[in-house]
């Protein structure tokens, strides 16, 4: 019987790897910070704040997120949406990632 502690490592870099690919689908429409988790968390995706927030900056330093601060509320927040280089960025992952699927159903299926 395999470790559940081993298990539950693989299963959490399984995530980690699909975390760009499901941060850059969920913000079609602007989320600040907060919103993104949910949102994420509501669809499935198990992430911690201390985790989305540094994936934030990353991309958005790498420029496939924008951010924009709405000061009008009484806490400003911060406001993050794809750029166009996102869009084509995860247009390729998305791409990729199915056909990652497809082999790895493709070998387990023949095992």
């Amino acid at each position: 019987m395999p470790d559940k502690d081993l298990v539950q490592n693989y299963v959490t870099e399984l995530k980690r790897g699909n975390l760009v690919l499901a941060v850059l689908g969920s913000l079609n429409t602007p989320h600040y910070g907060y919103a993104l988790l949910q949102t994420l968390q509501e669809r499935g995706m198990d992430i911690e704040a201390n985790t989305l927030y540094p994936l934030l900056r990353r991309l958005e330093k790498q420029e496939l997120l924008i951010s924009d601060w709405d000061t009008t509320e009484s806490r400003p927040r911060k406001y993050y949406s794809i750029s166009d280089t996102g869009k084509t960025v995860r247009g390729k992952l998305f791409e990729e990632w199915k056909e990652m699927q497809k082999s790895v159903i493709g070998i387990y299926s023949e095992g």
